[in-house]
């Protein structure tokens, strides 16, 4: 079979020790392993087909992000899906999603007016995000109206996050299926670089986790938990991170991509409230099949003489 690693570009240029681990891994076990790009290529996307059987996006771009769409309207399989992935990079469309889960988050909200925020800032600090951001980017912390006022104009969509203040060093938790992981490190704008350092995981927490992934429609995922007196709460949830610190988590991650290639498992799509107060899934996912040779059928309306992927 043939997989496809959409990656970052990453500066300094140095690969993701998880891609070229499981790349490895998968290789031995038979696969044919590539990968690209978005932004070292140049693609049609009118004309962009899918000739591989699962493509993998480790990529937090938008470029990426819209190529993963492309591919997703032309019937290719993606892990994670591109529902999914869409879903959990859109902080606002997340914290909705935590709220209609169940799965206990900070408060949220939204304004392009930050004046707005005045009377809250008062009662607590808050987290200032970009709704597509990644890595810490163009966060703000705000303890005061003064702190609030400094922040510009914003140019994008933000989320305002309640700030919460953790009893102790905080959670990050990455999941590779139904497999569980742990490290525990103080965020910060840099500790996405940092490994923490690994923990156990309780019954609670792993709930949390896994109820997380069937929300965001996700396989391949990490969530940020912050211990509060109140319990523990998610305040991010990001799609196939780097998951260092974890011990054996090539194995895992390589071991699940392997699965959901092969159609042992499947993941549904993220439930989006519409209008009328009912829930609705975004287009069919991929479903289980009893035979695991099965491949989707490539689409090849055109052949592109630009570059596939």
């Amino acid at each position: 079979m043939k997989l496809y690693f959409l990656l970052a570009r990453r500066v300094p240029p140095v690969p993701s020790q998880i891609v070229l681990e499981v790349s490895e891994i998968l290789r031995c076990r038979g696969f044919r392993v590539e990968s690209g790009i978005a932004e070292e290529m140049l693609v049609s996307p009118d004309r962009l087909a899918s000739t591989h059987d699962l493509y993998l996006l480790k990529s937090y771009t938008a470029l990426s992000l819209s190529l993963a769409g492309v591919l997703h309207a032309e019937g290719a399989r993606l892990l994670n899906p591109y529902p999914g992935c869409l879903a959990s990079r859109d902080k606002i469309l997340a914290s909705k999603l935590l709220h209609t889960a169940g799965i206990p988050a900070p408060r949220c909200w939204v304004t392009a007016d930050l004046k707005l925020l005045d009377p809250i800032v008062e009662e607590t600090p808050l987290i200032v995000k970009p709704h597509m951001g990644w890595r810490g980017e163009g966060i703000h912390i705000v303890r005061n109206r003064r702190e609030l006022a400094a922040i510009p104009q914003p140019q994008t969509p933000l989320l305002i996050q309640e700030c919460l203040q953790g009893a102790g060093e905080d959670l990050r938790m990455y999941i590779a299926g139904d497999q569980v992981f742990a490290a525990r490190k103080r965020f910060s704008s840099a500790s996405f670089a940092e490994p923490g350092r690994p923990c156990a995981v309780s019954s609670e927490l792993r709930d949390i986790a896994l109820r997380c992934g069937r929300a965001f429609g996700l396989g391949l995922y990490s969530i940020d938990v912050i211990g509060t007196p109140d319990g523990p709460k998610v305040v991010d949830v990001n799609d196939f991170p780097g998951y260092k610190g974890v011990p054996d988590a090539a194995v895992a991650v390589a071991d699940y991509i392997e699965r959901f290639a092969t159609r042992w498992c499947s993941l549904q799509p993220p439930e989006m409230v519409v209008p009328n107060g009912t829930a609705t899934h975004t287009a069919d996912q991929q479903a289980c099949s009893s035979d695991p040779a099965r491949v989707l059928t490539e689409h090849r309306l055109h052949k592109p003489a630009t570059p596939t992927i």
